[in-house]
Formats: C-alpha cells, sequence, structure tokens
C-alpha cells in the first residue's frame, strides 16, 4: 500500500455529537440525539477502518495560538477537557498516543518552509475539544496514534487579504505532507470544522430536544449546499474561487484555516467528496464528508 497522504475527511466538531453518543469518558449524559450527524460518523468510521492508516493528523480551530502554528508533541497526553462554551454537555477524560515523531517533523518541516512553528511538548497541556470531538467521532477507539495542529489566530487580528489567509496555511499544508512523506507514514489528515457557523445564543431545555435544532438561516444552509455539491463533484479549484465569499457570508470556520490546511495536505486533488450526512447543530451547518486518494495515487496521480 502506498505511504504519504492517503485520504482526508471533513470532520465537524460541535460537542452535540459526542454528548448524544453518551461515551464512558464523557461525565455528561445525554438521550441521543443529532443522529443525522451521528450515523454520517458511523459511515465514515467504517471507510477510515478500510483505509488503514498508520496516524490521523487533525487541525483544530479551538486549538487557538497567537503566535504561529503549534503541533502536539508529547508522546502521552492524559486529562480532562471542558468545553468552555458548553460545559454542560462536554467534560471528557481523554488518554491520547500522540506520534511525536511526526509531530517534530511537521515543526522542521513548517520551519524550512518560512513558517514560524513550535512543538508543544509540555505533558499537562490541555487538548481542546475541537481535536477531540473529531478524533473521537472518527476513531473512538483511540487506537491509533495523531498529531494535532492549533489554528493562527492572526486573520482574526491582523486583518489580512483572503489570499494571505489560505496562503499560509497553504504553505503549513504542504509542509505536513512533506513531513509525512519524509517518515514514510500512512496518514489521514482531519480538517475539524463546521460549515455555516452562525449559532444561536441560548440553547432549549433539555438541550437535546431535537424539535428546536434548525439552521441559523436561510443563507448559510443555501450556501453549504452549494459548496457540498462542489465539493461532491470534486470540483476543488471552484470551492477555492468561492472560499473568501462564502467565509464573508456564512462565517464558517474556514477562517481559521483547517480546510485549506487539509486540501493542500492532500495536494488540492479534483476527486470526488463523499457525504456521509449534513445536518444542524445550535445553527450551524456540518458536513461528515470524506476524499480518497488511494485509487488516484495507485494510479500515479
Amino acid at each position: 500500500m502506498p505511504d504519504g497522504v492517503i485520504a482526508g475527511f471533513l470532520a465537524p466538531h460541535a460537542p452535540h455529537f459526542l454528548y448524544g453518543e453518551n461515551p464512558p469518558q464523557n461525565e455528561a449524559r445525554s438521550r441521543g440525539g443529532w443522529e443525522v450527524i451521528r450515523w454520517a460518523y458511523e459511515a465514515a468510521r467504517a471507510d477510515l477502518e478500510r483505509l488503514r492508516p498508520d496516524v490521523l493528523v487533525v487541525h483544530s480551530p479551538h486549538w487557538i495560538t497567537p503566535v504561529g502554528h503549534h503541533v502536539l508533541a508529547v508522546p502521552h497526553l492524559r486529562g480532562k477537557s471542558v468545553d468552555p462554551i458548553f460545559p454542560n454537555l462536554f467534560r471528557y477524560h481523554y488518554d491520547i498516543t500522540v506520534d511525536a515523531q511526526l509531530a517534530e517533523a511537521i515543526v522542521e518541516e513548517a520551519g524550512a518552509h518560512g513558517l514560524l512553528a513550535r512543538a508543544m511538548r509540555n505533558p499537562a497541556f490541555r487538548v481542546d475539544y475541537g481535536t477531540i470531538v473529531t478524533l473521537h467521532m472518527l476513531r473512538p477507539d483511540w487506537d491509533l496514534p495523531v498529531v494535532g495542529l492549533s489554528s493562527h489566530s492572526w486573520p482574526y487580528w491582523d486583518g489580512p487579504t483572503p489570499d494571505e489567509e489560505i496562503r499560509e496555511v497553504d504553505v503549513l499544508g504542504k509542509a505536513t505532507r512533506a513531513a509525512i512523506e519524509r517518515l514514510g507514514r500512512r496518514a489521514v489528515v482531519l480538517a475539524s470544522n463546521s460549515l455555516s457557523h452562525r449559532h444561536f445564543s441560548e440553547e432549549p431545555d433539555p438541550p437535546d430536544d431535537m424539535s428546536q435544532e434548525h439552521h441559523y438561516n436561510d443563507l448559510g444552509y443555501r450556501w453549504d449546499v452549494r459548496m457540498i455539491e462542489l465539493l461532491r463533484a470534486g470540483r476543488t479549484r471552484e470551492v477555492f474561487e468561492l472560499m473568501p465569499e462564502f467565509t464573508r457570508e456564512a462565517l464558517p470556520e474556514t477562517k481559521s484555516g483547517s480546510v485549506t490546511w487539509m486540501f493542500s495536505a492532500m495536494d488540492y486533488p479534483e476527486v470526488p467528496g463523499k457525504l456521509y450526512g449534513y445536518g444542524a447543530a445550535i445553527g450551524t451547518g456540518n458536513a461528515v464528508m470524506g476524499f480518497d486518494l488511494t485509487d488516484s495515487i495507485v494510479a500515479g496521480r
């Protein structure tokens, strides 16, 4: 089987999805809910299993670093993560094995590509909920090593142009791919990212009352459908041509860079994305999608 980046998944991280699963690691208990997305993740897990990766690499918008790009590089992390917005839903006890060698290689490659990057070697570091939810929903057994990357928050305070925003994480994606290939890893990259991201400021009581769950507005929904259809058709170039407008109008988490990073790490393949499911969580739009590169790799893309 070929090494390198073999697939990518768009894997949204609303804590509600994990809350609805009632895993033993989470203290909060639910009656279920958000089944459309949870069933989508079930199907995605089956495809991930067939890919047989060595490592999962995830970029999260909720590990926010104002100075540079940080990479989890502690071989073993154990602790409790609490969502600061929804502590009633997410209080999760994690036990994570990290591919520290790959993490250090990503930092080295990022520096060689001209980026400011640092390895996070603090054994007491608390892992963010975006990283955890995405990884748990795709691999609840936690039987694969992982690497987590932070979201450099400079687009939110430095006022870069859309092209500058994309260029920064595009380079990070290239550095990630170079590190994976240098070490001969068989890696799947994960964008922990919702689509439209306007959300309600109050939650229902109880929070898993699905009669109250819907998209925040029609504009966000229409944009999500437009982008999903392009991704399903493999029209990657058009997706990135529309990305600045999508980011401005629907306020997706794409501004944090996870989607651009993932596609850059995959070398922007024009392959059809597989839609496992799409649904709302507190008004936001969430699509679970997979992009399998193994056929194109075997064919010598």
